[in-house]
């Protein structure tokens, strides 16, 4: 794949280490996470060794002081090892982000250094059960005493809930305001930690390695000072401005996924045979493949436009919506597409192309579902 214009050699050679890291470090574990339902603890501390956490993170805060374009990379390498099991994107291109433009400068200084060495493992309780992509109507409560706020609720379908160390809740600060009553706070949290209970390691249809979870909150209390912006009812505003950036994640994971896709199922056809030649001699082989190529392709290029201007600090949310929903969407086209040409083999587990299958199918509903997004794309018309 030739090297896309948001990047440069500094990009490229964290690239080069992210790649020899989920290949040689995570991936030979996969049947292992898949087993217990998450990753082990430990690769994050690897990771963060390594420099491939945090690395948009100022370095003042222990960060690497680099750009989205570092980050866009390392996702990209983590879908192409065919690692579905750590959840460093949500880590370090979803939840630091909160922390360094709206934590105070004291919660920086504590909680970005362990997070970008690892030592820290970030979540974001944001969905409900009930509430799905409606955030305004969450209903955890975030009550003030004193210096503290006291916290009861519950989250669900919440990535890296279960390894947690630290986690940004969206709590209802004023019950009476919808949007205007939502607040963000964070919490440090183990399982000792009062008022806080991890629920079960949530079975999914794809994705079986990666750690999503059940959390309770039954009076959680958590210093004032916690509380992301300094001021009560900001969370669905700085929801609303980094939702983008959660959108552009996705939209990455799924163009590199429908790229490996195709490159899976070209290596495949070009190797099996049917009726005495290679299946990719046929026709409707040949066809199938050029289109789901260019879907891919076209795909790519609005992508990389996207992470240029988010680069430079122009990428709108009508944008970014377009670039999630439509890259997911064709994401499901085309690997189906591509295991079809698979045969029962595409049906194996143990064949990449399932779990590309299994695995693409929540990024139309993740970071705000299609139909959020077609909305918000309609209200720039």
């Amino acid at each position: 794949m030739a090297r896309p214009a948001w990047s440069d050699d500094e990009v490229e050679a964290v690239r080069e280490l992210a790649r020899n890291y989920f290949e040689k470090e995570v991936v030979p574990h996969e049947e292992k996470f898949v087993e217990q339902g998450h990753p082990d603890k430990a690769l994050y501390r690897r990771a963060g060794e390594l420099g491939l956490l945090c690395p948009a993170v100022s370095e003042e805060y222990g960060g690497g002081g680099g750009t989205f374009a570092h980050e866009a990379a390392i996702i990209e390498e983590q879908v192409r090892a065919g690692d579905g099991a750590l959840g460093i994107p949500v880590h370090s291109s979803i939840i630091a982000p909160y922390l360094a433009e709206f934590g105070s400068d004291e919660l920086k200084k504590r909680i970005l250094p362990e997070a970008s060495s690892g030592e820290m493992v970030l979540s974001i309780g944001m969905t409900e059960p009930g509430t799905g992509s409606d955030l305004q109507a969450i209903k955890t409560r975030a009550v003030r005493e004193g210096d503290e706020y006291v916290i009861t609720g519950s989250k669900i379908f919440i990535s890296n809930g279960w390894l947690c160390d630290g986690i940004i809740i969206a709590a209802k600060t004023d019950p009476e305001q919808g949007a205007a009553g939502v607040s963000l706070i964070f919490a440090e949290v183990d399982d000792n930690t009062p008022g806080f209970t991890r629920g079960r390691i949530l079975s999914k249809i794809g994705g079986k390695g990666q750690d999503t979870a059940e959390l309770f909150f039954d009076g959680l209390r958590v210093p004032v000072t916690n509380l992301l912006g300094g001021a009560e009812g900001q969370g669905f505003y700085q929801m609303m401005q980094l939702l983008a950036q959660e959108r552009l994640v996705t939209a990455i994971m799924a163009v590199t996924m429908m790229e490996r896709a195709v490159e899976l199922t070209v290596e495949y056809t070009k190797g099996r045979e049917a009726f005495g030649k290679p299946l990719f001699a046929m026709q409707n082989t040949k066809f199938e493949l050029a289109e789901c190529a260019t879907i891919a392709r076209t795909n790519r290029v609005f992508l990389d436009d996207c992470i240029t201007r988010h680069l430079r600090g122009e990428l709108d949310i009508q944008s970014a919506a377009m670039s999630k929903y439509w890259s997911t969407d064709q994401l499901g086209i085309v690997v189906d597409r591509c295991l079809q040409l698979f045969g029962g083999y595409g049906y194996m587990t143990e064949y990449p192309i399932s779990q590309l299958y299994t695995g693409a199918r929540v990024l139309r509903i993740l970071a705000g579902s299609n139909e959020v997004m077609k909305d918000l794309i309609a209200r720039g018309l």
